[in-house]
């Protein structure tokens, strides 16, 4: 295997940092944070109850702890980070996106999705996304920084305490699966994201008790940073942003692609499917007359035929004045064939949330 390396992408200078939270913590590091303001070590037990399986994070809401050591408690470990400016639904409310303003005015977006048998959760791990990829409406936009861990975290806590307040139709419910598909390319935050996964997936108290499952996170090909990832021995899912099989076209539509091929992306992806024993999910948007001729359908079958891998197609969701948009149905439909053609699992994503920007990043574009 080779040496994963280190890759970092480094946002502007001047990008404030977040204040300390709770959810940027280990277990261990709770306990010394609680000890340093002068409190007994278990209060940090009861800080992560509050917090992780209660969804309560304002001081008045802890009778468990003496009213002298709330506040103190409550603006060291649990400051606010972001708030709410709007949340839009669509699909009889059942899919809610909400637009976050962060603590230094910094916008991102989170989308909430219930279906009959599962509710699913699409995070952001970045505001802004430094990929460039030409059809994505946050890679255009840039990237502004890296979320902390808490910020993701976060996103997760107002869910499932929205779930259990019943503010999303259908009854009180608990998140099923959380997709890390949001704003941001979630390997390019590695060690925040990593720390996110164990805060969603650690036994509660001290996490929110998740399966790791349930978990998504996808990359658009970092490759280094894959092969650190399938060491890392988890059992969350691998997502591929792939979009093209042969380099010439990708190096267009995935800018990375020049520095990682399709190949070299694609062999990291199947050591993360052997040591984690998940398939591994190759993302694929559908874009007309760009890549989504029969041939290139034909292309990526060889590529995975055998391979431990689902194909999900992605009908583009068009952004304001681009010059790029869905393929035809045919079309769709003769690249699925293709595919099928060489025993490769695929589906059709579901294309929910068109009618309130559901392309990440048009929502808090309108906000710049």
């Amino acid at each position: 295997m080779p040496a994963p390396g280190e890759l970092t992408f480094v946002a502007p200078r001047g990008a404030a940092k977040p204040p300390r939270h709770l959810a940027d913590l280990a277990p261990t590091e709770r306990r010394e944070a609680v000890t340093a303001l002068g409190e007994k070590p278990f209060r940090a037990k009861q800080l992560s109850q509050h917090y992780f399986a209660r969804y309560a994070h304002r001081p008045a809401e802890w009778t468990d702890i003496p009213a002298a050591a709330r506040e103190r408690l409550g603006s060291a470990l649990l400051p606010d980070l972001m708030s709410v400016v709007r949340h839009i639904s669509c699909d009889q409310d059942t899919t809610r996106k909400t637009l976050w303003r962060l603590h230094d005015g910094t916008m991102v977006e989170s989308v909430l999705m219930r279906y009959p048998e599962r509710v699913t959760m699409c995070i952001s791990s970045q505001a802004g996304c430094g990929m460039n990829c030409p059809f994505c409406a946050t890679g255009q936009a840039g990237l502004d920084r890296n979320l902390s861990t808490a910020e993701i975290v976060h996103q997760i806590v107002d869910a499932q305490r929205a779930l259990r307040d019943g503010e999303v139709p259908g009854g009180p419910a608990r998140l099923s699966n959380v997709v890390f598909m949001g704003m941001g390319e979630p390997l390019a935050n590695y060690n925040r994201v990593l720390g996110a996964i164990r805060r969603l997936t650690d036994p509660a108290p001290d996490g929110m008790g998740m399966s790791q499952r349930g978990i998504t996170v996808s990359t658009v090909g970092l490759v280094p940073a894959m092969w650190r990832f399938a060491d890392e021995g988890l059992s969350a899912r691998l997502a591929v942003s792939l979009h093209a099989p042969d380099d010439e076209l990708r190096d267009t539509l995935v800018p990375v692609n020049t520095r990682w091929k399709v190949r070299e992306v694609l062999d990291a992806a199947w050591a993360y499917a052997e040591q984690s024993g998940r398939r591994v999910s190759i993302e694929y948007a559908l874009i007309r007359d760009v890549n989504d001729q029969p041939w290139r359908g034909d292309l990526l079958g060889k590529l995975l035929r055998g391979k431990r891998a689902h194909v999900n197609l992605i009908p583009l969701n068009p952004t304001p004045g681009s010059q790029w948009t869905a393929s035809r149905p045919e079309d769709e439909r003769e690249f699925v064939r293709a595919l099928e053609a060489h025993r490769v699992p695929v589906t059709v994503r579901d294309t929910r949330g068109q009618e309130i920007d559901g392309a990440c990043g048009q929502l808090a574009a309108t906000e710049r």
